[in-house]
C-alpha cells in the first residue's frame, strides 16, 4: 500500500534529506587515495549523531554499517572495510538518516583522480538518467515512465541498467511501496499521484546488466567485473511539479575544494 504524504510530512522529510546532503559533503571532504572505507563510515556516524539524527542504514535488516561504500565493480551495498581507496577508483557512497521520524536516502558516485573517458561517460550517463527519471515522476504519469526514461538514456551510451535492484517509496520507513524500477515501458505501472514520495536511483553498469551477491549477503557486484555507477535522490510529487527533497548542492561545493575527487557537476 502506498503511503501518500501531507505537505507537513513532506517538509519534515525535506529536513531529513537536507541533513543527508550535508552528510554526503562531509564524507566527500575525506575521500582521497589511501583512506580506508571504514574510516569514511566512522566519519559519517559521528556527523549523523552530532546532528541529532539516527543512521538509517545501521542494523537495517542486519546491515552492519552507516554507509554503503561501493568501489568499481561493486554496484551497491559495499560494506566499509580496511580497503584503501586508490587513484583511478570510482566510489559510490549511499546513505540515509532518520530525522523527525522520517527517512532520507541518496547516493553519489565519485571518480578518484584520473579515470578513463568511458568511466567518465558512465558517471555522466547515470547522473543524467537520474534527472530524466525525476522529470517523469510527475502527477498523472506512471511508474513505468520513470524506468523507461532511465533505461533508454543509458542504453544510448551502450551501458545497461541493473534490473534486480530498484528505487522505492520512502517516508516513515526506508523502503515503502512502490518499487521504482530503472527500466520499463511508458504508460505502465502504478499511476503517480500528489503526495507520493520515492527514491529514484539508477544503478548503471558499463558492461552487462547481470549481477551477483557475495557470500557476505550484501555486496552486489557486476558479473563481468566492469564498473558500475549509482546516483540517487528522494523526491515528492506535488500537484504541479516534482519536488526534489535531497540535494547534491553541498557535494558540488566540496568537488571544488577536494582535489582528489571529481564527478559530473550538474
Amino acid at each position: 500500500m502506498i503511503k501518500y504524504k501531507s505537505d507537513a510530512e513532506i517538509e519534515l522529510m525535506r529536513e531529513s534529506n537536507i541533513l543527508l546532503g550535508k552528510l554526503h559533503a562531509e564524507v566527500a571532504r575525506h575521500i582521497k587515495p589511501g583512506i580506508k572505507t571504514i574510516e569514511l563510515d566512522k566519519i559519517a556516524e559521528e556527523f549523523i549523531r552530532d546532528n541529532g539524527a539516527i543512521p538509517a542504514f545501521l542494523n537495517y535488516r542486519g546491515y552492519p554499517n552507516v554507509l554503503c561504500v561501493s568501489v568499481n565493480d561493486v554496484v551497491i551495498h559495499g560494506i566499509p572495510s580496511d580497503y584503501e581507496i586508490k587513484e583511478g577508483d570510482i566510489v559510490s557512497i549511499d546513505s540515509g538518516v532518520i530525522l523527525n521520524g522520517y527517512y532520507s536516502d541518496s547516493a553519489f558516485t565519485y571518480a578518484v583522480g584520473e579515470v578513463t573517458a568511458e568511466i567518465w561517460n558512465l558517471l555522466v550517463a547515470t547522473k543524467e538518467a537520474l534527472y530524466l527519471g525525476i522529470e517523469q515522476a510527475k502527477a498523472g504519469n506512471r511508474i513505468g515512465d520513470i524506468g523507461y526514461a532511465i533505461q533508454t538514456h543509458v542504453e544510448k551510451y551502450g551501458f545497461s541498467v541493473v534490473k534486480e535492484m530498484t528505487g522505492h517509496g520512502i517516508g516513515k520507513n526506508l523502503h515503502e511501496d512502490p518499487y521504482v524500477p530503472n527500466y520499463g515501458r511508458r504508460g505502465t505501472g502504478k499511476k503517480i499521484k500528489p503526495g507520493l514520495t520515492i527514491a529514484i536511483e539508477p544503478m548503471v553498469n558499463m558492461g552487462r546488466s547481470d549481477i551477483y551477491i557475495e557470500k557476505d549477503g550484501w555486496t552486489v557486484k557486476t558479473i563481468d567485473g566492469k564498473p558500475s555507477a549509482h546516483y540517487e535522490l528522494s523526491i515528492a510529487v506535488r500537484k504541479d511539479k516534482v519536488d526534489v527533497l535531497s540535494t547534491f548542492e553541498f557535494i558540488h561545493k566540496v568537488l571544488d575544494e577536494n582535489p582528489y575527487i571529481t564527478a559530473p557537476k550538474f
